[in-house]
């Protein structure tokens, strides 16, 4: 999914440097209601686990790999603007380190690894959330549908930044059979490795996960009513 330098035109690339930066403006307007005290750790420890996976492959079908994009798992984990910049800073880390993803091609990954993943994987999440009952299982279901769908719409929105800018001769009907197969099956693995680590962290502190923070129980000490009676008499 990195796109890497000259694989889409100039005018492309600046418009969408435009949008991801007006995209990681809001998140960083957005994020500060979202991370606190406990939330703000999370954040940090989401970024390396999103880099650390992104840097893992798995194999795919016909020769292909895939890896985690993470936008839907940061989402549900941190919030869905604090996701965004937690994948946007994995991207920018990517590229100036690793040279995965070209940095004239920033602008076009975030648009389509981490606003699109986030945005579709988080809407989707909440639907789901809202219409099943109100169970830890029902939230891992959520998050895998979530991040199933996220990763072929990543690959929807790449495919519509090609056909705009694309450099390439290949016909836009071969680019989206192929991004959107490939990445139906990416996305497979995507949404295992998401559930999986949603249900983990549900499992031992679900106040941690933002998407299902109404699904923590506030804490209730058996021993109050004795400590209101001796409060009483005092």
């Amino acid at each position: 999914m990195h796109v890497p330098d000259g694989f889409i035109d100039a005018p492309t690339s600046v418009a969408t440097g435009v949008l991801a930066a007006a995209g990681v403006a809001v998140a960083l307007r957005g994020a500060r209601k979202e991370l606190d005290d406990r939330t703000a750790p999370l954040a940090g420890v989401t970024a390396a686990f999103v880099f650390a996976a992104q840097m893992l492959n798995f194999p795919v079908a016909g020769g292909t790999s895939g890896h985690l994009l993470g936008g839907t798992l940061a989402a549900i984990l941190v919030g869905p603007f604090t996701g965004v910049l937690v994948v946007s800073v994995v991207l920018l880390a990517q590229a100036l380190i690793f040279a995965d993803g070209g940095l004239t091609a920033l602008g076009v990954n975030i648009t389509t690894m981490a606003l699109t993943t986030v945005l579709v994987g988080y809407l989707v999440f909440r639907a789901l959330v809202r219409v099943l009952p109100r169970t830890r299982p029902s939230v891992t279901v959520a998050a895998f549908t979530a991040a199933v769908l996220s990763v072929p719409a990543a690959a929807v929105a790449f495919t519509v930044l090609y056909e705009i800018g694309g450099t390439t001769d290949v016909p836009i009907g071969k680019v989206i059979t192929a991004m959107v197969g490939v990445h139906v099956l990416i996305g497979i693995g995507e949404a295992l490795i998401t559930a999986l680590t949603v249900s983990s962290v549900l499992a031992v502190r679900p106040d941690l996960v933002y998407g299902a923070r109404d699904l923590a129980r506030p804490l209730v000490l058996r021993n109050a009513p004795l400590a209101e009676a001796q409060e009483g008499r005092a």
